[in-house]
């Protein structure tokens, strides 16, 4: 067995505020700790389930070098550093049994949600896929979904969970903490939290063929609101893509993989 495992920062017990995720903030350091006990649980939830399974964990927050390496469980790889292909989703590829997301948030524009965001909090108010708006967790699920790949685990709070019933009916959910508003919650221990995770991975992988994960198929039309009409300005420079009204770009994408790219680069384009 082969498992890929996602690692946000946001979704992990303890983190309620910007500067617990932030370099040269003093919590930062500690919840860097902390996001690597819950990817270490992660891991050993796996091999619980499959002594012999290999494990790639993938970081998926910010420049992606968040996690401590000389603290993760030592039989995991580690794919660390930007840019990555696939960005949050680097390690993704057919031979994938399964994907686990531990620490993941939910969309932008989630009422009462910790920190909620999708790609870039600070150019992306919505990304929708043929209508359907999607966070990253929907996002990263439709993208394992096209490589045939399911999502079977997320990790976070309560509005995530609620988000994974509905872009994949059938994932597991580790509520490690209870929103109380965009920087509040109620938290459970860390060490109870990574319990949790790791008596979950079993379950979750006995069930992934009852994950019914949402997935496109063929053309997708990808349209990406940002926060202001400057944002769309690089972005148009990208052959395709199109300005709808002030905040909201469109580009037809031939397939899947293309529309979660251009999704990112729009992100990308729109921070400089």
């Amino acid at each position: 067995m082969r498992v890929l495992v996602s690692v946000d920062m946001e979704g992990i017990a303890g983190v309620v505020d910007r500067d617990d995720i932030s370099p040269g903030h003093g919590e930062y350091e500690r919840n860097r700790k902390l996001l690597t006990a819950e990817a270490s649980a992660a891991v050993r939830g796996v091999h619980a389930y499959e002594a012999d399974a290999q494990v790639l964990v993938t970081e998926a927050h910010a420049a992606f070098r968040n996690l401590l390496p000389e603290l993760l469980d030592r039989r995991a790889e580690l794919l660390r550093g930007d840019p990555k292909p696939d960005g949050m989703m680097a390690g993704l590829a057919p031979d994938v049994d399964a994907i686990l997301f531990i620490g993941y948030h939910g969309k932008a524009g989630t009422a009462r949600s910790v920190m909620s965001h999708t790609i870039s909090g600070g150019v992306i108010a919505d990304v929708r896929c043929d209508g359907r708006s999607l966070g990253e967790l929907g996002l990263n699920t439709a993208l394992a979904a096209h490589s045939g790949v399911p999502a079977v685990l997320v990790s976070g709070d309560d509005t995530v969970a609620a988000e994974a019933a509905d872009v994949a009916p059938g994932m597991h959910a580790v509520v490690v903490k209870r929103a109380l508003g965009a920087r509040a919650a109620a938290l459970l221990h860390p060490d109870e939290a990574c319990e949790r995770i790791e008596a979950a991975v079993p379950k979750a992988l006995a069930d992934r063929e009852a994950v019914r994960a949402l997935r496109f198929d063929g053309p997708v039309l990808l349209e990406v609101e940002v926060l202001r009409p400057h944002m769309t300005e690089r972005a148009l420079l990208v052959p395709g893509i199109e300005r709808m009204d002030g905040r909201t770009l469109r580009y037809a994408a031939p397939d899947f993989p293309a529309a979660y790219r251009v999704a990112e680069l729009i992100a990308m384009l729109g921070g400089i």
